[in-house]
């Protein structure tokens, strides 16, 4: 058995018994890298020396009776979107394949607060544009339950990670589903949060209006564990919300007798496979048991939620990325002899296909023109989703459904297909588009591939989500199983 098999909680006991010294728990982190890493390939980039150092400062400062954070000693993976002074950061992009950022993000600060170790930086697709973790400059990211598979993305690195059991949990980003899609495909529990909730400042910008940084773990409860630390106002972004950060924790009661779940008929149609539909209606059978109640309702413009969302994330990611342009920072071409071919040639060979395509969609869309057919409406569109969601929030207390059509697909499947990936996220996008929180938590397997349930809350209410999601999984053992790698 594994370190990592227990909850948080269980580690944090052990620490302060001295039967467990947090460089046991780095030692295992990298003993496992080192064995399965070159099969999963989660990791870009791994600090081990100062992973070490912080490991015995640590348990230097450990005392029987120290007042020590629940997180303290744990080994945390984080994307590589998300910036780290003194590790490089490259958002799995050749355009950034040098870049060692100068100071912390924010959740990466409060980690720290926190007093964690950082055992390295996750793969992801480049920019976190894509569904499957084949868009990455440098690797592709393999499903820990079948190595054939993806993980999902684009968070796949830091689903994989978890899965595979190299680091406790990891932190991730979330635009269109990138958290809770790996997770389904993973097996694990990938929370996006309600936008606004935890700081997005020093996550490198793919649509701003949509990423939110979220946790992925193995266990609900070391998920509520890990949001409470990185929630909270942060003056150093203007969209970081100022509203209480309740304890998280307190709220895993596994009481859900009353509680009301609106079921999505659009989220079971066309699509969804008959494992992946059934799977969810087994687990609304748990949760009634436990005395919750459901019923079947209408989210009518989920159906334009894909074609909003690519409109809105690559205008964002085209204005986001034209700081990428060679002269600042990151990779400048050898090939220029004016500023026109600079920027040119920089760009043309330092972004892969997928980000030139989102990039050129966004730039199209913003155009003269164009702005009020395409942009405009798409915003138009949003406001109608969000609508929906306040609709059906006035009568129950969370949505529940699948996180992803299907079980994770081959490697190479999709990628020359862009539309069918993209149909992928079509489960998790309006949620990004409404700015509510959703988690997606095992529940179930098709041929030994993992399966998500997706539960969303109200704005800001992710104590309830934590409830449902905590309850369900007290009543499985499907968070329980492991892949065999």
């Amino acid at each position: 058995m594994s370190l990592f098999d227990y909850k948080v909680s269980d580690l944090h006991e052990l620490l302060h018994k001295k039967e467990l010294k947090v460089a046991d728990l780095v030692e295992e982190s990298y003993k496992r890298i080192a064995q399965v890493d070159d099969k999963v390939q989660a990791f870009l980039t791994l600090d081990e020396e100062k992973a070490r150092q912080t490991a015995n400062s640590l348990d230097e400062k450990l005392t029987a009776n120290s007042a020590n954070s629940l997180l303290f000693g744990m080994p945390i993976g984080i994307k590589d979107n998300i910036v780290t002074k003194g590790i490089r950061t490259t958002c799995a992009s050749k355009i950034l394949e040098n870049f060692n950022p100068i100071y912390d993000a924010t959740v990466v600060q409060k980690l720290q607060q926190q007093e964690t170790v950082t055992i390295g930086k996750l793969n992801m697709d480049e920019f976190a544009m894509g569904s499957s973790n084949e868009n990455s400059y440098y690797q592709k990211t393999r499903n820990p339950w079948d190595l054939e598979r993806v993980p999902g993305g684009s968070s796949g690195g830091s689903a994989a990670s978890v899965a595979a059991g190299e680091v406790l949990f990891s932190l991730g980003s979330d635009t269109g589903g990138s958290i809770r899609q790996p997770a389904a495909f993973c097996g694990v529990v990938g929370l996006k949060p309600t936008y606004g909730r935890v700081s997005r400042f020093g996550l490198v910008a793919f649509a701003s209006s949509l990423d939110q940084i979220g946790p992925i773990t193995r266990s609900v409860e070391d998920n509520a564990y890990l949001l409470q630390a990185i929630s909270g106002l942060d003056p150093m972004d203007s969209t970081s919300a100022n509203v209480d950060v309740p304890n998280f924790v307190s709220a895993l009661t596994g009481d859900v007798k009353g509680l009301k779940i609106a079921v999505p008929k659009e989220y079971l149609g066309e699509g969804v496979t008959e494992a992946v539909r059934q799977s969810v209606l087994d687990a609304l059978k748990v949760l009634e048991k436990q005395g919750a109640v459901w019923e079947e309702v209408s989210l009518p413009h989920s159906k334009y939620a894909l074609a909003a969302y690519y409109l809105l994330s690559s205008s964002e990611a085209s204005a986001n990325l034209a700081r990428f342009d060679g002269v600042r920072y990151g990779y400048r071409t050898p090939n220029a002899d004016n500023l026109l071919d600079l920027y040119k040639n920089s760009r043309s060979e330092g972004f892969g296909d997928e980000v030139k395509r989102r990039i050129m969609l966004g730039t199209f869309a913003l155009s003269s023109g164009y702005y009020d057919a395409y942009y405009k409406k798409a915003q138009q569109v949003r406001t109608l989703i969000k609508k929906d969601f306040e609709d059906v929030f006035e009568k129950y207390d969370v949505i529940v459904g699948p996180t992803t059509p299907t079980p994770a697909f081959k490697i190479g499947e999709k990628i020359d297909d862009p539309l069918t990936m993209y149909i992928n996220d079509i489960l998790t996008i309006p949620v990004n588009l409404a700015g509510v929180p959703g988690i997606s938590i095992p529940c179930g397997f098709d041929n030994e591939l993992p399966l998500g349930l997706q539960i969303i809350g109200k704005h800001f209410d992710e104590a309830t989500i934590y409830r449902v999601a905590h309850a369900f999984e007290q009543a499985t053992d499907y968070h329980k199983k492991k892949p065999g790698i």
